[in-house]
């Protein structure tokens, strides 16, 4: 839809014939998922079928990305249900289906918001290995949430670690055919996607689970199933505007979430001649697909990897593949709920421990520690996190995490003494593999790299006076091309700098400035104290001009 995109769609009966096969397959898989996060949340399963249908249609008219699915994820699932659990404790069903339509209203508030704003670029607020150790937090959290209900076994939650004490404690209770239909279908899930990858196995496994329930009575014989499932259009819900104060801390977590894992899936999967997703525009589709699904008894919603991942294998070009979806869904409601209610509770764990085992990603922690043992340590830290402290708090401690690890990486810059490779203009840091680099007597040709600011500034002005007790230079150049901007903090250490080493003897000359940079000195008045003798073009001008004026006539 050119409308979506910006750009025209290919030839229409190739392409629809593609979207409505891509359509029906991700409904395949997203509905049976969706009614399975639903109970991770705490909320009736219809509530997923719902999430699958109005947040999906709404999406589809205004986002960026041709094949993003939008519905319910394992992560907002678990985080929405810590945030509903502690605003209902006692699991009213109508009390938390209005608490669900105010979450979902906020969190679309929200994201309405941060889009007027155009705060797209907060999904870079959180690093890549802290959101893989926040995944596998949560993905720790979700099994052992999922684990009663594969044993048949009923505990109080009161923490993870906790629970997992539990949990083993209580294990001789556990219901042994209650947890040979979970096994069943477990082995079914794996075994589809082993076999037939991006199957209809979700689809599979729950017709198989209602058949059984069905045929052999499973509900006679001790396992729980889901009951009734309210059969036509989801009525209007209203927010509970008394809940507000109490949801909007979770809120702000879920929003954040949602977006990350939105612009994270859509540009995961954008092909190479779709148009670019955009950040702020994705703001105000998934902020609009929530607000709108928060008045028809939708849970918070966000793209999915998962079940993007099925639409673009599918050969789905286009948003109308989720209209069919949605479509699905909406027949779902019609026409199969009495049906889904002989579903085994056991059967639908196995369905979220199986989709949710992939959050936790051992190969990537090791791929880490292979490249950086700090960031490897923040991964651990962040999944701790949200083990020890809840899930919604663990965002924060993610976030926290990733700025103490920006600041970190900032707060001490390279500075690089350099030399020349002989015969050549290339400069590049001394070091004990270049013996043979030139270097020029009273000379000290020194380049810091980043931005310059309050956090670095005196640890770049440590590191130099390093440098100048080593080489005892007449001249230290500041080679600042790889600097492009620097802050009023840093002029200030520069100026007095300049002033400093002037009174013994040592002269500064600045090299290479960016224009940006180059404007904040002459604003500051700097360029004025330096003159244009020492405001040079770059460091190989500067070394030559060094060289001029210390040659020693014949």
């Amino acid at each position: 839809m050119s409308h979506v995109t910006g750009s025209p769609l290919p030839a229409q009966g190739p392409a629809l014939r593609f979207d409505v096969i891509a359509g029906l397959t991700a409904a395949a898989v997203v509905l049976p998922k969706a009614m399975a996060y639903a109970t991770v949340a705490g909320l009736p399963v219809a509530v997923g079928l719902y999430t699958a249908l109005v947040p999906m249609l709404i999406y589809a008219f205004l986002g960026t990305s041709r094949v993003l699915s939008v519905s319910s994820t394992t992560t907002l699932a678990i985080l929405a249900g810590t945030e509903l659990g502690l605003v209902v404790p006692d699991g009213d069903p109508a009390k938390l289906i209005a608490a669900a339509a105010t979450l979902s209203a906020l969190v679309g508030v929200m994201l309405m918001l941060a889009a007027v704003l155009r705060l797209g670029f907060v999904a870079n607020f959180i690093s890549a290995p802290v959101l893989t150790g926040f995944k596998a937090g949560i993905g720790m959290v979700i099994l052992l949430d999922q684990t009663p209900k594969l044993l048949g076994l009923h505990i109080t939650k009161q923490g993870f670690f906790h629970d997992l004490l539990s949990v083993a404690q209580h294990i001789p209770e556990a219901h042994l055919l209650t947890a040979l239909v979970a096994l069943a279908t477990m082995a079914l899930l794996i075994g589809m996607d082993k076999l037939i990858p991006h199957s209809p196995a979700p689809l599979v496994a729950v017709g198989g689970g209602i058949a059984a329930s069905w045929l052999f009575g499973l509900k006679a014989l001790g396992v729980s199933i889901v009951g009734t499932i309210p059969q036509g259009f989801p009525s209007l819900t209203m927010p509970d505007l008394s809940l507000i104060t109490q949801l909007l801390p979770g809120a702000l977590g879920i929003a954040l979430m949602s977006f990350t894992e939105s612009i994270a899936a859509g540009r995961a999967f954008a092909g190479n001649d779709d148009p670019r997703v955009d950040a702020n525009r994705e703001l105000l589709a998934t902020g609009a697909a929530n607000l709108g699904g928060a008045f028809l008894g939708a849970m918070p919603a966000g793209g999915g990897t998962s079940q993007t991942a099925v639409v673009r294998a599918a050969g789905g070009r286009s948003q109308k593949a989720s209209m069919v979806t949605a479509a699905a869904a909406l027949a779902t409601m019609l026409v199969l709920a009495p049906m889904l209610g002989l579903l085994p509770n056991s059967a639908l764990a196995a369905v979220v421990i199986v989709y949710s085992v992939g959050l936790i990603q051992p190969k990537e922690f090791l791929a880490i520690r292979r490249i950086r043992n700090m960031e490897f340590r923040w991964a651990c830290f962040a999944a701790i996190g949200v083990l020890l402290f809840g899930t919604l708090n663990g965002i924060l401690i993610a976030i926290i995490i990733s700025l103490v690890a920006l600041a970190a990486q900032t707060a001490r810059p390279h500075v690089y003494a350099l030399g020349r490779k002989p015969g050549t203009d290339v400069l590049r840091p001394l070091s004990p593999e270049h013996p043979e680099d030139e270097r020029f007597e009273g000379l000290l040709v020194a380049r810091p790299e980043g931005r310059i600011f309050f956090l670095n500034a005196n640890v770049i002005a440590d590191r130099l006076n390093e440098l100048a007790a080593e080489h005892k230079p007449r001249v230290i150049v500041l080679d600042m091309s790889r600097v492009p901007d620097i802050e009023y903090s840093a002029l200030q250490m520069l100026a007095d700098g300049d002033k400093r080493i002037a009174e013994r003897g040592v002269t500064l000359w600045l090299a290479g400035l960016n224009p940006d940079a180059l404007a904040m000195v002459q604003h500051c008045g700097l360029a004025d104290r330096l003159g244009r003798d020492r405001m040079i073009f770059n460091a190989q001008t500067a070394i030559e001009r060094y060289i001029a004026q210390n040659k020693k006539p014949a």
